[in-house]
């Protein structure tokens, strides 16, 4: 079993940052798939970017290419999402989620997964 407990979600105006950590806790793969999700009201759930633990290998959305940075810290076994120069838009319930797996190439796709954390809220006003 693998936990997840994301944090670091807030308020911040249109321009700012936000670093939002995902911390995993139970059975530490060296070999995992890693992806953040975001869920806006009445959305549906969109993979934003994906890393392979393996190899540190990162993909993005479209959406937030440029933007957010996906990292890992190996020995806190903690996962990163640096979000920079956000926008309203950006306004969502951010899940980080795994699964003890190779994965090359990007994995954006919420089914993919077996492990979610709870979320944490992101608000970004105009």
């Amino acid at each position: 079993q693998v936990q997840l407990v994301e944090s670091g979600g807030g308020s911040v105006q249109a321009g700012g940052s936000l670093r939002l950590s995902c911390a995993a806790s139970g059975y530490i793969s060296s070999s995992r798939c890693m992806g953040w999700f975001r869920q806006a009201p009445g959305k549906p759930r969109e993979g934003i970017a994906s890393l392979y633990t393996g190899l540190g290998s990162t993909y993005y959305a479209d959406s937030v290419q440029g933007r957010f940075t996906i990292s890992q810290d190996v020995a806190k076994n903690t996962l990163y999402l640096q979000m920079n120069r956000l926008k309203p838009e950006d306004t969502a319930m951010y899940y980080c989620a795994a699964r003890d797996v190779v994965c090359i190439g990007p994995h954006l796709t919420n089914t993919w997964y077996n492990y979610w954390g709870q979320g944490t809220q992101v608000t970004v006003s105009s």
